[in-house]
């Protein structure tokens, strides 16, 4: 394993608007000068959190994908965020890993927020992915799965850093300053959780809150509302050094997700 460095847009998102949030998203990361591994934008960063998927979707051909695959050419870094897919007359929250020679893998939310009525639009995903950069092992979630410990189980030491692509609004924002740290620390692994800021066309505020937790539970990025841009490194030796003084992974309980 190699240091990485991890980019976080923690981005305003104007509503059902995929074309607005490109430009501004492609606008501020212009803005980028340092080298980086890693960009990671919010759950849904071209249109907001929004149930209206006809208007709204995409291809895995479309528009968003393309600019994806542009900005991961520009910097020469992996591109990752959630976007609404549609396959075969079904509606995917999907997170896209972009790299940059065009390949690309995914990950379909799991646990769909019913509250939202999502499940009552979305296809919920059935499988994990893990992602490598660098030798890290990346476990790539979507907002809801935080709730849901068991999914997010870093069972038999499969990876390294935890992500969590989010539009978590401001009224609980005290469970995602609690449930993240509890990942980073049950897992004994990095945790990143990148929110939005900004209120939705349901006049629904986010106040961001985006981090970085170590697999001590110590913080290494907090940024509480408005738009931010940061980038930050990640060194394995403080992984390495948790898990060998604190051997707590080998103590799990065995059992299978049906």
């Amino acid at each position: 394993m190699e240091q990485i460095k991890v980019t976080i847009f923690q981005a305003y998102l104007f509503w059902e608007n995929a074309e607005k949030n490109l430009q501004n998203l492609s606008l501020r990361l212009s803005g980028l000068r340092e080298k980086t591994d890693l960009i990671i934008l919010p759950e849904m960063f071209n249109t907001g959190f929004t149930m209206n998927v006809a208007a709204c979707a995409e291809t895995m051909s479309g528009p968003t994908m393309h600019w994806m695959f542009d900005l991961s050419k520009k910097f020469d870094c992996v591109v990752a965020g959630s976007l609404i897919i549609e396959e075969e007359g079904r509606y995917y929250n999907r997170f896209v890993w972009m790299s940059p020679d065009g390949t690309f893998v995914h990950y379909d939310k799991r646990h769909l927020f019913g509250m939202g009525k999502e499940d009552e639009h979305f296809t919920a995903g059935s499988s994990r992915v893990i992602l490598n950069i660098k030798g890290w092992r990346i476990c790539p979630m979507v907002c809801y799965d935080l709730r849901f410990p068991v999914w997010s189980r870093n069972e038999n030491d499969a990876y390294d850093l935890l992500v969590y692509t989010a539009n978590w609004p401001d009224k609980r924002s005290a469970h995602w300053r609690a449930l993240i740290p509890a990942r980073a620390i049950e897992n004994q692994s990095y945790v990143i959780g990148v929110n939005r800021v900004g209120h939705d066309g349901n006049e629904t505020y986010y106040s961001g809150g985006s981090m970085c937790i170590s697999p001590a539970g110590d913080v290494v990025y907090y940024k509480p509302e408005d738009e931010d841009l940061y980038t930050f490194t990640l060194n394995p030796k403080d992984l390495i050094e948790t898990r060998q003084n604190l051997p707590f992974l080998k103590d799990q309980d065995k059992f299978t997700i049906l």
